[in-house]
This record gives structure tokens, C-alpha cells and sequence, in this order.
């Protein structure tokens, strides 16, 4: 990481006015010639939408507000050293594949770094993965990953409350185990570690699973999410809060939406370099009857090219099947291309009705474009 201190603030400005770029500004709340909330807003008005902290000896929430109040991102006591700096971040696995882990151990993990994040930050994602995986590779049965899901998340919650030692009679899971090969010594047990009560987002994407997401989770992450999208999903969610019978809504839930952003004046390369990986899920990534991610791109209006991808995917000529992809499907669940044309489209996706947009690139000036277009739209 490459540091510059400016101790008097005009040096700052005159650093910034020289079109000197900085990751993170961080500004104490007294500086010799100015305060540092005055010189946050010369900064503001003079264009630089660095993102900006404050280190104060002086922890009173109306300084916090203030800072807060003028855009920056986070406020932090020196009494209590640097290692807070990101306190308000949070902090989430992706997607967890519920096969890999039982309910007890992901509860047990998603708390162990809860706890060291300092408590209130983490978000377990949950998703069931596909038959191919859970039985090849984890070795476990597919079942019905309905009642899978349903149990798992119930199981995470009584554990995270422990208000007793945790029993569930599940359709697929039940605690303690009484099946096949048990010695019949199992008994109900709670942990020792005193946890929050972590949000659980469920991946998802059929109707009877995002319906169930609706119905048991805090949050969604979203298969096949694109502008328009909510058109088809909506019903379902709105059936799930009914389910729920608690007056959950949108209000109580949140969506996290993602998408692939890929910054280059060459609009054609930039679909060109993310269609491996659509050849690869679409084609490979299940079994011929059953691809949840051939199915969107079926939902969405490209069911002959998934067709064909897979076709050509499955008979090992990758390339074509690579080829096969078109531009518009990319093109429709992406953002690419030069700034402006990723912030003009940047539009859509923030109408499109989720709360959060994950950016998945592996470059670093898209999450710099990204910000951009979040600030001007």
C-alpha cells in the first residue's frame, strides 16, 4: 500500500487539484489549519470523491453524525486503535454449499467469525449446489433440497438462539440422529458460545425455493437476477412473506443482487472474456437433466442457445460451445465496457429492485467505476 501524509491540509488540496488520485483519505477531526469536517467539504466541493475516515479522541455521536452525514464512510476513537477501521463493513461467505458442512458445523463457523469480526457483521449465504456435486463429490444425498433448506436454516436458528438444546424432527434432517448406524447415545446439546442470531440469505432460484427463501431467510441472493427480473420473482416472494404470517415484506428482506462488471473501451472483448464461464455453467456445471443455471438462461429467453451450449459442452468441444454464447445474454446479466457506458446501464440495475449489488470482477478499477456510477445515479 503506497501512503502519502499531507499534515497541512492546503497541501492536500493543492495535491488533489494536481489530479494526484488516493485510495482512502483519512482526516483527524482537529488539523492545524482547518477542522477536518471543513476541509471533508472543501474536498466534496472541490470534486474529490475520495471515500473518506475520520480519527477523533472525541467519540460523541453528534461528531459521528456530522462525519456521517457528510458522506464518509466510517468515524473511528484513536483511543481504541485502528483495528476498527472497517467496523461497518460486513462480512459474507458467498454461498455456502449446505452439503459441504452440516447445519451445526455452519452455524458453529459463521459464529466463530462473527465473534472475531466483533460481533453484529457477518452474513451466512446458503445455497444446496447441484445433484452432481452433493452426490459426487460431498457424498451426500440429494433428497429433496426443498425440505433440506428449510430444515438447515430452522436447525442454524435454534442453535444461534440457544434458548435449549437444539432437537429438530426434520424431513431431511433431524437432531440428535437416531438413523442408520446410530449407537443410540446422542443427546440434545447447546452451544457454549454465546452467538447473535446471524442472517441467513438463501441462494436460489426456482419458484417453490425462492418462495421458501421469502418464507425462512433474511436475505436472497438471487440466480438469474437482471433488470426485469422482479417481474417473474416478485409473486413468488410476496407468496413467501404470506407464508411466513408474521407481516414480513421487502421491507424485512433484503436482496443481493450480482453482477460481473468488466471495464474496457472494447465492448465486444469484454463479452468475449466472460463467455468461458458461461460455457462452463451453462454447459458443464450439472448433469444434462438437471442445470439450474441452463434453466435461467432458458427462462430468459435464450432457450436455444443453452440448447446448443450444452450440446457442445457436454461432447467436449469447449471452444465452440464458447462461441456459441451470445452477446446478449452476457451482455444483459453484465456490466462492460468503457465508464460511461457501465454507468449509463449502471441505471437499470439500480431499478432493478435489489437493496445490494455484489461486483464480481478481477479488476480493481471496476470497483472504482462501480462507486462512481452508485454516487451519480
Amino acid at each position: 500500500v503506497d501512503c502519502a501524509e499531507l499534515v497541512a491540509d492546503p497541501a492536500l488540496l493543492r495535491h488533489l487539484a494536481d489530479g494526484a488520485g488516493a485510495d482512502v483519505a483519512i482526516l483527524d477531526w482537529k488539523m492545524p489549519a482547518m477542522s477536518g469536517l471543513d476541509l471533508f467539504s472543501r474536498m466534496r466541493n472541490q470534486g474529490a470523491s475520495i471515500p473518506t475516515i475520520f480519527l477523533t479522541g472525541m467519540p460523541e455521536r453528534s461528531f459521528e453524525a456530522a462525519a456521517l452525514d457528510q458522506g464518509a464512510v466510517d468515524f473511528v476513537d484513536k483511543s481504541r486503535g485502528t483495528d476498527i477501521l472497517t467496523k461497518r463493513i460486513k462480512l459474507g461467505t458467498g454461498i455456502m454449499q449446505l452439503a459441504a458442512r452440516t447445519p451445526a458445523n455452519a452455524a458453529m463457523s459463521a459464529a466463530t467469525v462473527d465473534a472475531m469480526a466483533g460481533g453484529g457483521r457477518f452474513i451466512a449465504g446458503i445455497g444446496v449446489s447441484g445433484p452432481q456435486i452433493v452426490e459426487g463429490w460431498y457424498g451426500q444425498p440429494w433428497g429433496k433440497p426443498y425440505w433440506r433448506m428449510k430444515d438447515y436454516v430452522a436447525i442454524m436458528r435454534k442453535i444461534f438462539a440457544r434458548d435449549e438444546p437444539v432437537t429438530h424432527a426434520g424431513r431431511e434432517i433431524s437432531l440428535p440422529y437416531t438413523g442408520e448406524g446410530s449407537a443410540g447415545l446422542a443427546k440434545p446439546l447447546k452451544s457454549i458460545l454465546h452467538m447473535n442470531q446471524i442472517p441467513i440469505y438463501l441462494a436460489t432460484g426456482s419458484e417453490s425455493t425462492v418462495k421458501l427463501t421469502a418464507e425462512i431467510a433474511d436475505g436472497w441472493l438471487p440466480m438469474g437476477f437482471v433488470p426485469g427480473a422482479m417481474k417473474e420473482y416478485g409473486p413468488w416472494l410476496e407468496e413467501g412473506f404470506r407464508r411466513a404470517g408474521n407481516g414480513k415484506s421487502l421491507r424485512d428482506f433484503t436482496i443481493q443482487a450480482s453482477v460481473h462488471v468488466e471495464v474496457d473501451n472494447d465492448v465486444k472483448g469484454a463479452l468475449q472474456r466472460l463467455k468461458p464461464e458461461v460455457a462452463l455453467y451453462v454447459g458443464g456445471m450439472g448433469h444434462k437433466t438437471k442445470n439450474f443455471h441452463n434453466d435461467i438462461m432458458v427462462r430468459r429467453g435464450f432457450g436455444d442457445a443453452a440448447k446448443r451450449i450444452q450440446e457442445l459442452y457436454l461432447s467436449k468441444h469447449k471452444d465452440e460451445a464458447i462461441a456459441a454464447v451470445p452477446d446478449e445474454w452476457v451482455d444483459m446479466k453484465s456490466l462492460v465496457g468503457p465508464p460511461a457506458r457501465i454507468r449509463e446501464r449502471y441505471r437499470a440495475w439500480e431499478d432493478a429492485g435489489a437493496d445490494s449489488l455484489s461486483v464480481r470482477s478481477r479488476q480493481p478499477e471496476a470497483i472504482e467505476v462501480m462507486a462512481q456510477a452508485a454516487r451519480l445515479n
